[in-house]
C-alpha cells in the first residue's frame, strides 16, 4: 500500500487482521519503530520480535519528514513533529482515511460545497445610497461583518443580530443598505429559508426578533444574513436550548494558545487542549468559547479553531475595542444564566479569567487555570500545573467527571467547526 500524503509517502506495514487482505511488513515501517537498534539486529529479529510485541493487530505508518530537518537540534524535534502531525490534521483521522479508502471529504470539505452552492432568493440590486457604491470601489476592501452566536431558551425572545463593515479595521460602515435574514431548520442538509429583510443603521448594525409563532423550537441552527448590495454575507449560530442546559466554558485567550508565531497569525495550540473539549462535548456539554478580543478579529479566530479541529461551540466576541474585556466575559456568562437558565458545569482559562468565575458564582473546584497563577489565586481556582494531558487523564478517570444531565444533549450537534459558516475564513465570515 502506498499514499502520497504531505508531500511524501505513507507505507503500510504488518498484516491487518480486519483488512480481509495481507499487507508486507515494510521495512520503513519497522525502521521507524526499532529507531536505534536497527543497526545491531537483523531483519528477521525485528519481524520476529514485532509480532511477538504486538501480533498481527499492529499497524505502521512511516510519516514523510523533510530532510532538512536533519539539521535541527534533537531537543526541538517533538515540537516541530507535533505541530506538523497532530495541530495540522490529526495523525489518527490521516492514517484512518487511507486504510478506510474514504472518499477523501470531510465534514468541513462537504460542508464548503454547500456553503458554496447556496443561492440567494433575492437577486442583487443597487446600493440604496450611491455613496455605498463609491466609497467601497475607492477603497476596494474585503467585507469584514460578522455577529455573534446566540444562545436563547425556549420561549424567551428570539433576537438576531450582525454588524456589516469591510476593511480589516473597519475601515467603511455599511449603513442604510438591505440585509436579507436566512436560516436553516434541518441543518446540516437543509434548505436556505429567507425570513426577513432588514436594513442597517448607522453603525452598520441589524437586528430582527423573530415573531413569537414563528420562533424556532429546540436546537442549533445555521443563520446567514446576506447584503443585497454585492451578496457579501456573515453566517453565525442560534442555539434554543431547554433550561438548566449545561455547558463547558472555554476563554480563547491564553488557556489554548502556547505561543505566539512569529508573525502573531498563527498562535501554537497547547499540547491536549483539543481533546479535553472533545472530552466534554463527547459527555453531552454544549461548548461555549468566550474572548475579550474586538469582533473585528473574529474570523481569524474563528479560522484558528477550525484549522486546528476544536470541536463546534457558540463564540462570544467584545463588541468593538473595550476597555475593559474581562468585563465584557462576565457581563455574557451573567446574561446566559440569568435570562436562559444556563447552568456552567465549569469554566477554563488564564489566571485573568479567575475573577470572572467566581463573578458568576463558580467554585474554585469548577475552574481550571492554565499558565501561571499566584499564589493568592491559588486558592480560588484548580491550576493545571502539568498541563491538558495530565488533566485529561483526570478526567478520564472513574470519578473524574459526569454526563451532561438534562435534555440538552439530544438537541447539541458533535461535529468539529464545519458547519455551514465554521470551516474557514472564507467559508465563516466573507
Amino acid at each position: 500500500m502506498f499514499v502520497e500524503a504531505f508531500g511524501g509517502s505513507v507505507k503500510g506495514g504488518t498484516p491487518h487482521s480486519g483488512s480481509g487482505h495481507m499487507r508486507r511488513m515494510s521495512e520503513v515501517s519497522i525502521q521507524s519503530t526499532m529507531s536505534g537498534v536497527i543497526d545491531s539486529l537483523p531483519l528477521q529479529t525485528i519481524n520476529a520480535l514485532s509480532q511477538k510485541w504486538w501480533g498481527p493487530k499492529r499497524l505502521d505508518y512511516a510519516l514523510y519528514c523533510p530532510e532538512g530537518l536533519a539539521n535541527f537540534p534533537t531537543n526541538a524535534l517533538p515540537h516541530l513533529f507535533h505541530a506538523s502531525y497532530w495541530e495540522s490534521l490529526d495523525v489518527i483521522a490521516f492514517i484512518l482515511r487511507q486504510v478506510g479508502r474514504f472518499d477523501g471529504t470531510g465534514p468541513g470539505e462537504n460542508d464548503e460545497k454547500e456553503v458554496s452552492s447556496f443561492s440567494p432568493c433575492q437577486p442583487r440590486e443597487k446600493w440604496i445610497k450611491k455613496r455605498t457604491s463609491v466609497k467601497l470601489k475607492a477603497r476596494n476592501v474585503a467585507a469584514n461583518h460578522r455577529a455573534n452566536d446566540i444562545i436563547v431558551k425556549e420561549g424567551a425572545p428570539q433576537t438576531l443580530g450582525a454588524r456589516f463593515m469591510y476593511g480589516p479595521l473597519d475601515m467603511i460602515t455599511l449603513t442604510g443598505e438591505k440585509v436579507d435574514i436566512y436560516v436553516m431548520k434541518d441543518a446540516p442538509v437543509g434548505e436556505w429559508t429567507l425570513i426577513a429583510t432588514e436594513v442597517t443603521d448607522k453603525t452598520g448594525r441589524v437586528l430582527h426578533s423573530i415573531p413569537e409563532e414563528k420562533s424556532l423550537g429546540f436546537g442549533i441552527y445555521p443563520m446567514k444574513m446576506i447584503v443585497r448590495g454585492d451578496h457579501s454575507y456573515v453566517d453565525f449560530y442560534m442555539a434554543v436550548v431547554p433550561p438548566k442546559t449545561e455547558v463547558v466554558v472555554f476563554s480563547i485567550d491564553g488557556s489554548f494558545t502556547a505561543s505566539m508565531s512569529v508573525t502573531g497569525r498563527d498562535p501554537k495550540v497547547r499540547p491536549c487542549a483539543v481533546d479535553v473539549v472533545r472530552h466534554w462535548q463527547d459527555l453531552g456539554y454544549l461548548i461555549v468559547y468566550i474572548t475579550g478580543r474586538p469582533d473585528m478579529q473574529q474570523q481569524k479566530v474563528v479560522t484558528w479553531l477550525s484549522q486546528h479541529n476544536f470541536p463546534n461551540g457558540l463564540v462570544s466576541f467584545a463588541d468593538g475595542l473595550s476597555t475593559d474585556p474581562l468585563g465584557h466575559k462576565a457581563v455574557y456568562l451573567k446574561n446566559l444564566i440569568q435570562e436562559h437558565e444556563v447552568v456552567v458545569h465549569v469554566a477554563y482559562g488564564s489566571s485573568k479569567d479567575i475573577g470572572v468565575y467566581t463573578s458568576i458564582g463558580l467554585k474554585p473546584k469548577q475552574i481550571f487555570i492554565v499558565g501561571k497563577v499566584s499564589k493568592k489565586q491559588q486558592a480560588l481556582a484548580t491550576p493545571l500545573a502539568d498541563g491538558y494531558a495530565a488533566h485529561l487523564v483526570a478526567l478520564s478517570s472513574h470519578g473524574g467527571s459526569r454526563p451532561a444531565q438534562g435534555n440538552a444533549r439530544m438537541v447539541i450537534p458533535r461535529p468539529y467547526f464545519g458547519l455551514p459558516g465554521h470551516n474557514s475564513s472564507v467559508r465563516r465570515r466573507r
